[in-house]
């Protein structure tokens, strides 16, 4: 169990943070999420997961609030989730109730793997080299700077035609690029299908006020009112994680504390917030083996 400290802000991840202890942990700690998905899906995600974003989301969805459970459901004063995760910590909030979330996260993988298939391209991570660069090379080729992670890591999206040249530019450039393992272009406007299908389904799902602050990271501000709207938005919108963990710490966040499944989120504090206090789930479970 993890004890919570003053002031922390609980962090949950997205897309490809998935482990491989993750489906064991789901299955001890939220078998109602487990037995919920494979009704929706009509398989276990766990075991499909490399299949594609319909199941891969909906898998890390569970996994997140398995791992939170598993935690001890630490509160903390202020929430957030990268891209996906946004579904948990509304959740971990009170503002959605699990079943609800769930629901939503199998909507959101299949419009979105449905818009990947109608409009296909990709994603590319950019490591180092300089920010200007980045985003010159981004905007040459009419790609879109989708995930602004921490300094020197910033992840494009777009058309894979101008993905790769956009790869060669920036190696060349220095930086290093992967490609990485997406079926589509998010948080670009190619996924406007699929936002605007979201906002509907959106509809049909109650919204409470939250117990403590969940930020939206396409915002960098709490959810307020609109967070139907928020929430669709987020799948064209690039996600501005540098900015989001700044206004935690700027609102009192101290310990930055991710549940899982996984430590990216992690390591993406430390390199924004090296001041801050920063630690997982996972590097828990990994002392803990090690002692």
């Amino acid at each position: 169990m993890v004890t919570e400290t003053a002031r922390t802000a609980v962090l949950f991840p997205g897309q490809g943070s998935q482990t491989s202890g993750m489906a064991a942990v789901t299955a001890t700690q939220r078998p109602d999420l487990l037995e919920q998905a494979r009704e929706e899906l009509g398989l276990d995600p766990f075991e499909n997961i490399a299949d594609g974003t319909h199941h891969a989301q909906p898998a890390i969805f569970c996994a997140s609030l398995a791992h939170w459970k598993q935690a001890g459901s630490p509160a903390g004063e202020m929430l957030a989730g990268h891209s996906l995760g946004e579904l948990a910590a509304l959740v971990a909030g009170g503002a959605l109730g699990a079943e609800e979330g769930l629901r939503l996260a199998v909507v959101r993988g299949r419009l979105m793997e449905d818009a990947a298939k109608l409009t296909p391209g990709g994603m590319l991570a950019s490591l180092g080299g300089e920010e200007a660069t980045v985003r010159e090379i981004a905007a040459r080729f009419e790609l879109i700077v989708a995930n602004e992670n921490a300094p020197g890591q910033l992840v494009l999206s777009g058309p894979a035609e101008g993905l790769g040249e956009a790869r060669k530019e920036l190696r060349a450039s220095g930086a290093k690029a992967i490609r990485l393992p997406v079926a589509g272009a998010f948080h670009s406007p190619l996924m406007a299908e699929a936002a605007t299908a979201f906002r509907a389904a959106l509809d049909s799902v109650e919204f409470s006020q939250p117990d403590r602050p969940v930020y939206s990271s396409t915002a960098a501000a709490p959810f307020d009112d609109a967070v139907r709207d928020r929430l669709s938005a987020a799948l064209t919108e690039p996600v501005i994680w540098c900015q989001t963990l700044a206004r935690m710490r700027d609102a009192g966040a101290q310990t930055f504390l991710e549940t899982g499944p996984g430590d990216v989120l992690t390591g993406l504090v430390r390199r924004t917030l090296p001041d801050a206090e920063a630690s997982s789930l996972a590097e828990t479970e990994a002392e803990a083996v090690g002692a």
